[in-house]
């Protein structure tokens, strides 16, 4: 006779069982991450599971409750004194009598917290580096002289099959109190991330303990974002943000790489101030989540390479000249007690290997999210921020560099750039026939001709130009008209409209007059004409090495990646020609590939693997990296042909300079042009 078939839901993992197999021994055998804390004493209620009644013809299986054995003692004990959900059953006491479909709920979790901020939306499959145990200890006896600690490894070996064991140095001294606390009955928190390694008892409670969360956190240069997560379910319980405290030392990377090196004691305040951040974010997530910060027992943490040094202690020094040498490349495991993170004692530290001198973490991090390595498509991953990121491949082979765009995009060297904050200006529009503008600002889902907006706008003020509206508004002007493709404001508009105005030999575009007046200048163009062909050029040269002409599929990642109007992206030629459809913002895909990391330790060994096949490319030592920045000056691009956007924009026909400049303006700008390309690549 055929043992019965047994499908769970939504892994999709199926097996044959003989009839009377415990529910959980199945999963378990299957990889299915059925969590279970007290050995199958049915106390803990994690092993939660529905059985789906009905004919699935696509899977040939007739599943019912009949098929699942009726309620034993245990489980009507469990259901008596802690309430079981109507459907649902513990598949550490109900066995295998036929056929099944078994649901695993997401939301098994005992003193569920609330979820107040959801990261992402993708199901993430838990195997975790940390398990929670629970033991019943054999108490002392003078005839069998074992140790505490020997009879509680004894009972994990047993119970648990937990052999060789190591325990947490700070363990030793309390173990004898925790089991006398707990009447001989424990929960033991085990580490193993590595299958070759040792498993390590990191915590140890008295009695049942089931509550154990991690931390995914992604430090940028700019802004600290952090998940605080449930172990034992995989829900994201809170979810939090704050300002790097090290922009007071220097607003982008390389000028913090010389406080380093012109203070003595620049690392080691530098790499306080990011400690002390990280850890006062963790208060503020167990705050909000209402979690002890001593049941967090595990981080994931990545950052770009000059923000990764600083959090480990590593002088960064090296990373501010050729050749760019990381002091550690691969990924780090290390304790948080000795980083002063706030957190349980014994709880484990994991980062993300490092790409590249300047392709750091994070960017493995987003890799890893967002997948090019699982795919047949050529994807572009780019994180665009004052030194831009870009991952290009697919399955076959992957290329990786970064490219200097400089602080242009997040509004500095802008003259009324800002970062985003309530009042900045954030979407922008002109009417191309009376070049009038209309916008939006931060804080109002207005634009500036609706009725009410006024209101809002003297609530909030209206302060300056955020990164977005600042791709938005030179995408426009370039539009209507406004700018020619060599990005140049065309003077002789001021003979149609008051925006345009003459300052010097160049003229500007008033975007905003009012109690603060915002333009957009020559120069404040030519910033950002700078900061897209840096970028584009890096692109270029990935493409090369690949030996395509085209991407199948973008996607924008990071805090800036996500307000980027792709269609504008395109329009400024930040990034190449594609199906519109196929660019997409996926938001802080850095922190998301560490949210995955820490659910599951096999994506530790997947990324770890896939940086070590990714072809790194130096820009700066690049001869063709000049030639694609020059070209990348022209809007969209002086050579490169954009036909996905023209069949979704107007694009102006190409068209002469404006007349401002003068008729010598042609090689003066280009040797400028060139001069930047130089400056850029060193």
């Amino acid at each position: 006779m055929t043992d019965p078939l047994v499908l769970f839901m939504p892994s999709g993992k199926r097996g044959r069982f003989p009839v009377g197999t415990p529910v959980l021994d199945a999963a378990r055998s299957l990889g299915v991450y059925v969590e279970s804390v007290c050995g199958g004493r049915a106390t803990c209620g994690r092993c939660q599971i529905v059985v789906q009644e009905g004919s699935f013809a696509k899977h040939k299986i007739v599943s019912s409750n009949d098929h699942i054995s009726a309620k034993g003692p245990k489980e009507e004990r469990y259901e008596r004194v802690r309430g079981l959900a109507e459907g649902r059953r513990l598949s550490c006491s109900a066995t295998i009598q036929g056929d099944l479909v078994i649901d695993v709920p997401q939301d098994t979790v005992i003193n569920a917290q609330v979820v107040r901020k959801s990261a992402i939306d993708r199901i993430i499959e838990r195997n975790p580096a940390v398990q929670l145990c629970y033991v019943e200890v054999d108490e002392p006896d003078m005839h069998k002289p074992l140790g505490d600690l020997d009879r509680l490894k004894v009972m994990l070996d047993k119970d648990w099959g937990w052999d060789n064991l190591l325990v947490s140095q700070y363990l030793i001294p309390q173990v004898q109190g925790i089991l006398r606390k707990g009447n001989w009955g424990v929960t033991a928190a085990i580490h193993r991330d590595l299958e070759a390694s040792r498993p390590n008892i990191i915590a140890l409670w008295p009695g049942l303990h089931n509550e154990a969360y991690g931390i995914a956190c992604d430090i940028g240069s700019t802004t600290i974002a952090m998940h605080l997560v449930s172990l034992l379910s995989g829900r994201i319980v809170a979810s939090s943000g704050m300002q790097n405290p090290q922009i007071r030392f220097g607003e982008d990377l390389m000028s913090r790489v010389s406080y380093v090196m012109m203070n003595p004691e620049g690392r080691e305040q530098m790499t306080r101030a990011v400690r002390d951040a990280v850890t006062e974010l963790t208060r503020k997530v167990c705050a909000e989540g209402g979690v002890d910060p001593g049941n967090v027992l595990d981080a994931v943490i990545v950052g770009n390479p000059i923000m990764h040094h600083l959090f480990l202690g590593i002088d960064p020094t090296e990373l501010g000249q050729a050749p760019f040498a990381l002091a550690v490349s691969g990924s780090v495991h290390t304790w948080a007690s000795d980083l002063g993170l706030g957190i349980n004692t014994g709880a484990r530290i994991y980062m993300l290997p490092c790409i590249a001198g300047h392709v750091g973490a994070d960017a493995a991090g987003a890799t890893l999210s967002e997948g090019p390595h699982r795919q047949d498509r050529m994807m572009l991953l780019v994180d665009v921020g004052t030194n831009a990121e870009i991952v290009l491949g697919n399955r076959n082979r992957i290329v990786a560099a970064s490219s200097p765009t400089g602080p242009a995009f997040e509004g500095a060297e802008i003259s009324s750039g800002q970062r985003a904050a309530p009042g900045a200006i954030e979407r922008v529009r002109i009417d191309p026939a009376t070049l009038e503008p209309r916008f939006k600002i931060i804080g109002s889902d207005l634009w500036s001709d609706e009725p009410g907006f006024d209101a809002d706008a003297e609530r909030l003020g209206i302060t300056g130009i955020c990164g977005s509206a600042i791709i938005e508004v030179v995408a426009e002007m370039f539009l209507a008209g406004i700018i020619s493709e060599d990005g140049v404001v065309d003077g002789s508009l001021a003979a149609r409209t008051h925006r345009i105005r003459q300052t010097g030999r160049t003229y500007s575009y008033l975007l905003h007059a009012g109690k603060q007046e915002i333009s957009v200048t020559q120069n404040d163009v030519r910033a950002i004409q700078l900061a897209k062909s840096a970028l584009y050029a890096g692109i270029k040269l990935l493409m090369e090495k690949l030996g395509v002409d085209h991407v199948d599929t973008i996607r924008l990642a990071g805090a800036f990646g996500s307000f980027i109007d792709p269609k504008y992206a395109m329009v400024l030629g930040l990034i190449p020609d594609c199906d519109l459809s196929e660019v997409k913002a996926v938001g802080n895909a850095a922190g998301t590939g560490a949210l995955m990391a820490l659910l599951n330790r096999d994506y530790r060994r997947e990324i770890e693997a896939t940086v070590r096949r990714i072809d790194k490319i130096e820009t700066a030592l690049e001869p063709r990296f000049q030639q694609h920045f020059v070209n990348a000056m022209a809007l969209p691009n002086k050579v490169d042909s954009f036909p996905h956007l023209a069949a979704a924009v107007a694009l102006p026909e190409h068209s002469p300079r404006g007349d401002d400049a003068g008729d010598e303006a042609t090689p003066r700008r280009r040797s400028r042009e060139e001069r930047a390309a130089r400056r850029n690549r060193s």
